[in-house]
């Protein structure tokens, strides 16, 4: 081959990859189809386009364009990519791909952070709990609400499976109850598994007492039959 059609070649550039990316990434529970999907998203961004549309994506890919969206928001639920804000000089707002969580999701497994990987994965099954009860897919305003719950309030996943269970005994399948219920609870101090459950118990009671009481406060009129003229 000649040298000159070498060149061309050489200028297209290269895509630099972390080993340890490579290496692990199936030991935090990618597939190699979004392996691949992340690996065209990070050359997008070092192409200057850190918003790559899925229909760009699918394009260098063999799956189609709704599959792609599907991988996205799957990558994004569980913690693997995440969308950012940003503003330009403008004030223009515009949004980009950051892959800082999958980088993260890496460095903990190979610093050895196994409490954290088993805090990730157990964030990630919780979502798939909520979809398994809900029997559909959540969508991204729910997600978002559950990260809230674990981020910013801080609430144990454990505490917040066993709002859910108690959303499903009350058969009101949704998330503002859930979220009245784990207000409630931290309110009242409920901490662990054990302080919902005795908590949950003691507002049923309270419950059928005050049920009872209404029942019993109806008066009770004799069967007297005013027509009578006897």
């Amino acid at each position: 081959m000649e040298s000159t059609n070498i060149i061309p070649l050489l200028q297209y550039g290269h895509t630099t990859v972390p080993k340890l990316l490579l290496d692990h990434y199936a030991k935090i529970g990618l597939k190699d189809s979004e392996m691949m999907l992340l690996l065209h998203i990070h050359r997008f961004i070092e192409d200057n386009h850190p918003f790559p549309t899925p229909a760009e994506l699918a394009d260098r890919m063999s799956i189609s364009e709704s599959k792609c969206s599907e991988v996205l928001m799957s990558l994004i639920k569980r913690n693997f990519l995440k969308m950012d804000e940003n503003q330009d000089d403008d004030a223009v707002m515009f949004e980009t791909y950051s892959l800082s969580p999958l980088y993260e999701r890496v460095l903990q497994l190979y610093i050895g952070s196994e409490q954290e990987e088993a805090a990730v994965r157990r964030d990630g099954e919780l979502y798939e709990i909520f979809e398994q009860e809900f029997s559909r897919p959540l969508s991204p305003m729910e997600c978002e609400t559950i990260k809230v719950w674990l981020d910013q309030d801080k609430y144990d996943p454990d505490i917040i499976q066993a709002a859910l269970r108690e959303t499903v005994l009350s058969g009101k399948l949704n998330l503002r109850y859930m979220d009245r219920i784990l207000h409630e609870w931290h309110k009242n101090g409920v901490r662990t598994t054990h302080d919902a459950r005795e908590y949950s118990e003691k507002f049923r009671r309270h419950q059928q007492a005050s049920r009872r009481e209404k029942k019993e406060a109806i008066p009770k009129y004799p069967n007297i039959n005013w027509l009578d003229e006897t």
